[in-house]
């Protein structure tokens, strides 16, 4: 008689537990007329990501009038729209007690002072120690929206960058932040260091960018996708060879901010993927890219109300700072 933990293999195999479901049924009104349909979920915010909802158009799980489409096509009044989104799987990655910088905390969402070097979420070649295992240790209740990989986040820092984040504790906060994400209405506000003396005390980059054509780990103007984006900045100290700014993002493409003033040719110092063939990158001592995210100012998903976070600049920009004001470089 065979023992309880032998297979038998002529036994069946048991089937895995079916997915659950999310069912929502959308009516087009003649104001969302001749929108893209990915364009038109995100709206009315079926899902935050428009890569996870062309996907859903192409497999068929979301359908027009019955009708499998394209994630290009382009609504019309009375078109019915039928959406089945997967529930997020279980998270599968293991908490990890990793101290935090909380600012602020509520039932709803977290916001933080991110430590450069700190990953947000596991990526090929970090399957551990990043933000994402330090919010499950913290937040039992993680929103899954983000999946599993991400769960609440709702947008993004590099990992050499620092700075204020907020990450979503519910569904419902991770969609109504992502709306606000999507409609620019949050205020970011960014510090740099920046190579060389910028010839204006204040300006906006108007450029349009994507991923790279050729190098498709990087992200510049030169792309078959150009997507808008809009950097505002305004000078705060000068050095001879180097400038601190004050940014504000009017869009958030990914790598914009460093994109944006490599365009310039006054890279972030510190930019070992951007920063190109500048002197000064070299000349100052800085062991990661020279961006700070100070300021992030948002309103509560729950109550509306209007909220504001900040957090100094971090040690290792003071010490350049104080290396630019006093060493032969700024001379």
């Amino acid at each position: 008689m065979p023992s309880r933990l032998s297979k038998d293999p002529a036994a069946p195999r048991p089937l895995p537990p079916p997915k659950r479901i999310v069912s929502r049924d959308l009516a087009v009104t003649p104001k969302f007329a001749f929108e893209r349909l990915d364009h038109y979920l995100i709206r009315h915010q079926v899902h935050p990501s428009r890569t996870f909802l062309q996907k859903l158009i192409k497999d068929g799980a979301i359908r027009v009038n019955g009708q499998t489409v394209k994630p290009h096509y382009k609504v019309r009044p009375g078109d019915r729209v039928a959406c089945r989104i997967p529930a997020p799987a279980p998270l599968e990655i293991r908490p990890e007690s990793i101290p935090l910088d909380v600012l602020y905390e509520d039932p709803s969402l977290i916001v933080l002072n991110k430590p450069a070097g700190l990953v947000m979420h596991p990526a090929p070649g970090h399957y551990t120690g990043t933000l994402v295992h330090a919010l499950l240790a913290h937040c039992r209740d993680l929103s899954g929206i983000g999946g599993r990989e991400r769960p609440g986040l709702v947008h993004r820092l590099d990992k050499d960058t620092s700075g204020v984040i907020v990450v979503a504790k519910t569904d419902a906060a991770h969609r109504a932040l992502s709306h606000q994400f999507k409609n620019h209405t949050i205020l970011r506000q960014y510090q740099a260091i920046v190579a060389g003396r910028l010839p204006k005390n204040a300006g906006t980059i108007d450029l349009a960018i994507g991923r790279d054509r050729w190098e498709r780990k990087k992200i510049s103007h030169r792309t078959a996708r150009p997507r808008e984006a809009r950097t505002a900045y305004r000078v705060i100290e000068r050095f001879k060879r180097a400038t601190r700014v004050e940014i504000h993002p009017r869009t958030g493409r990914t790598h914009q901010i460093r994109v944006h003033f490599a365009s310039l040719q006054h890279p972030v110092i510190g930019d070992r993927v951007y920063g190109g063939r500048q002197a000064i990158v070299d000349a100052v001592p800085a062991k990661r890219q020279m961006l700070h995210a100070e300021r992030l100012g948002f309103l509560h998903p729950d109550n509306q109300k209007s909220l504001e976070f900040s957090a100094p600049l971090p040690d290792d920009m003071e010490e350049i700072l104080e290396f630019l004001r006093h060493s032969p470089v700024s001379n």
